[in-house]
């Protein structure tokens, strides 16, 4: 357990926190991170966080769907001890229990959730909140609040920051210290774009991954029985906005736009339209199709966010808050663009696992650092808490970052993490899994209809396409990486038999 620093150990008083958080953001879709998209989408306000502070290269998630990351955010614990394990057939999440937002009130803070909550429940441990009901919509959305609901016009991306802006203008006055959670619903599902950002990437062409037409050989049952892929599962209408039913806009809210938002959606989105079923496009030509457009309307929605988080940050500098913030972007969870053929989410494989870590603390952080350790988001709450400078709870199962951003990680820190994936079946069907991970190995156990294992070497096989579990010369790997699987599912309180406890239920959340 880190140790507990004073409140004024780093200035005159506590440190304001500023959590902005999107929604299946690509840690490939973020130029601070560098790959082939870097030149094609730049994001250059969320870089500035990484220009300023520190990128984390391996923050990895516990549970990759959006749900029970948030959860795991909150509380600073596992899904199965915080008991929101699936967006899917998952009961509320249990507010009463103890969050870093509650110790932060009773320490003084004053809190704020905005935006995207997706935990069913009303938020607790917030002195002011607004946000989404469930998923959301992009276009004129619907918040609740404590008065209820209310509809606001315009887009959602826009909306939120400028919440969160008013709201930062009352928190910087009142004197106290505050902590504000940010979150965007962009870039989820169906990624619609903002009407700034129609036609950002109309005529951009993006590079495709080695990966796109993977064929899934060398790996086992999971990957081949998904329902993940661009080329099978993705929808034309819904998901890539080539409708020939415009009646059908209203099972993504499309049909919540007003005349002249549809007005200019049709200006840009017809055309591609007409294009697309005069083509009469089919195999390996419609699948690069198909990826084209979700990325051009994926990175577009990115675009807004981007705008936002630039926002946020001259909003600070501005009113002389920037220097004792510390600001966090990160993502609920990695995503797909396009690798092995998929988008979403939920495997332990490195585009879904790791996750966007960025953060900035003038003053403390050295500008420009990047971090190798394997971090996570059950980090989140007790890094929170030591910044704030309260006592960090014996059952929170993180560790505090803060050793970290001063360049002084313990030497004690973790070498492997844990995963635990529990929605099956449900959405794009990827079968229960848990598993652990080191800097250069992967273990994996699909554990629930199936019994299979993998193990991949990332550094020989850095895109994950050969199981070497039953190859000899990996032998003594496997049996060390049992062995300490074993070990950290005991630390963790985790076990199968616990796991089967949480019996799969079908819904229409995605």
């Amino acid at each position: 357990m880190a140790s507990v620093i004073s409140a004024n150990s780093f200035g005159q008083q506590k440190t304001n926190i500023v959590y902005i958080m999107s929604d299946d953001h690509a840690y490939q879709a973020i130029s601070a991170y560098g790959g082939a998209l870097k030149n094609f989408a730049p994001t250059p306000n969320i870089d500035r966080i990484a220009q300023n502070g520190m990128r984390f290269n391996r923050c990895l998630v516990t549970n990759s769907i959006s749900g029970p990351c948030r959860a795991v955010i909150l509380t600073g614990k596992y899904s199965h001890m915080n008991g929101f394990v699936a967006n899917e057939g998952q009961a509320p999440f249990d507010g009463s229990q103890q969050t870093f937002p509650k110790l932060l009130q009773s320490a003084g803070y004053n809190t704020a959730m905005i935006g995207k909550w997706h935990l069913g429940s009303d938020p607790t441990g917030f002195n002011y909140w607004d946000i989404l009901p469930g998923q959301g919509a992009y276009y004129n959305p619907d918040f609740i609040n404590k008065d209820g609901s209310h509809t606001e016009q315009g887009y959602v991306t826009e909306l939120i920051t400028k919440k969160s802006i008013e709201w930062l203008k009352k928190a910087g006055k009142s004197g106290k210290p505050f902590m504000l959670m940010m979150h965007h619903k962009a870039p989820h599902r169906e990624w619609q774009p903002g009407p700034n950002e129609l036609s950002l990437y109309k005529n951009v062409v993006f590079p495709e991954p080695s990966t796109l037409f993977d064929d899934y050989s060398n790996r086992g049952t999971a990957e081949l029985t998904q329902d993940m892929t661009i080329a099978k599962t993705m929808r034309l209408e819904e998901d890539l906005k080539l409708y020939k039913d415009k009646s059908k806009m209203k099972t993504t809210g499309l049909n919540r736009m007003n005349t002249d938002q549809m007005k200019e959606w049709d200006a840009v989105y017809d055309p591609i339209i007409r294009y697309f079923y005069e083509s009469g496009l089919t195999g390996d030509d419609l699948v690069r199709f198909k990826y084209q457009r979700y990325l051009q309307d994926y990175l577009a929605c990115i675009a807004a966010v981007d705008k936002s988080v630039g926002e946020v940050l001259d909003f600070l500098k501005d009113n002389g808050l920037d220097k004792n913030t510390i600001v966090i972007y990160a993502s609920d969870q990695g995503f797909y663009l396009g690798e092995h053929g998929w988008f979403d989410k939920r495997w332990m494989f490195e585009e879904s696992y790791r996750t966007p870590l960025l953060i900035s603390w003038p003053g403390v952080t050295k500008p420009g650092s990047v971090n190798e350790d394997i971090v996570s988001n059950i980090d989140f709450a007790e890094t929170f808490l030591e910044l704030a400078g309260v006592k960090i709870p014996s059952d929170m199962q993180g560790l505090s970052l803060v050793p970290v951003l001063q360049g002084k990680t313990p030497a004690t820190w973790r070498k492997e993490h844990y995963y635990h994936y529990y929605e099956y079946p449900g959405s794009h069907m990827v079968k229960r899994h848990y598993g652990i991970s080191t800097e250069r190995f992967k273990l994996i156990h699909y554990y629930y209809d199936i019994d299979e294992w993998e193990l991949f070497d990332l550094k020989t096989d850095p895109s994950e396409m050969k199981n070497v579990y039953n190859n000899p010369s990996y032998a003594p790997v496997k049996a060390d990486l049992l062995k300490r699987l074993d070990a950290i599912r005991i630390k963790y309180g985790d076990s199968e038999e616990n796991a089967k406890s949480f019996l799969p239920h079908k819904s229409n959340s995605r």
